[in-house]
């Protein structure tokens, strides 16, 4: 298993992360919508909000999975934060950097992981909407694109107010 490195900007992300005080916040159906369309437009069995904090990826809405975080280290969305455009891995098992990560060879059975960084307006990558199944899968150019785009309307969910 490849353990994710860390982003150059790390100091700046993690204060930018802190600033939102969104962490180990209550679920909100705002992001709820967005993570079960999400997992229903791309038929898979599992969507994530992700941020990424220190040493865990916390999870702000997940659509399919009950746990509310994981350790950074086992993390596909702290690799995933590392990119500017959507990370895919088509078949977790086939993958060296994935291959005996514990979320792949059990529960959630990872097999098949997309993620789409979202970013703050400073533009560090927070976190991720990303998108898991238990089968192998490619993900087609279109696809790609609207999971760029759903992240981007987490974006403006993350960065506005709560509502009241």
């Amino acid at each position: 298993m490849q353990v994710p490195r860390f982003p150059a900007d790390e100091a700046v992300r993690l204060a930018t992360l802190r600033s939102l005080l969104i962490l180990d916040t209550a679920p909100e159906e705002r992001f709820d919508n967005l993570t079960r369309a999400a997992a229903g437009f791309f038929r898979v069995a599992i969507a994530v909000v992700s941020l990424i904090d220190t040493d865990r990826q916390w999870f702000k809405s997940a659509c399919g999975l009950d746990v509310t975080e994981t350790s950074r280290e086992v993390s596909f969305c702290a690799h995933a934060i590392l990119e500017d455009d959507a990370f895919v891995v088509e078949d977790a098992l086939l993958d060296p950097r994935f291959a005996d990560n514990p979320l792949v060879t059990g529960a959630p059975n990872i097999r098949f992981y997309a993620g789409a960084p979202v970013k703050a307006g400073n533009g560090c990558n927070l976190g991720t909407l990303c998108l898991i199944d238990r089968q192998p899968r490619k993900l087609e150019p279109f696809e790609r694109e609207m999971l760029v785009d759903m992240a981007k309307l987490v974006e403006i969910e993350l960065l506005r107010d709560p509502p009241a």
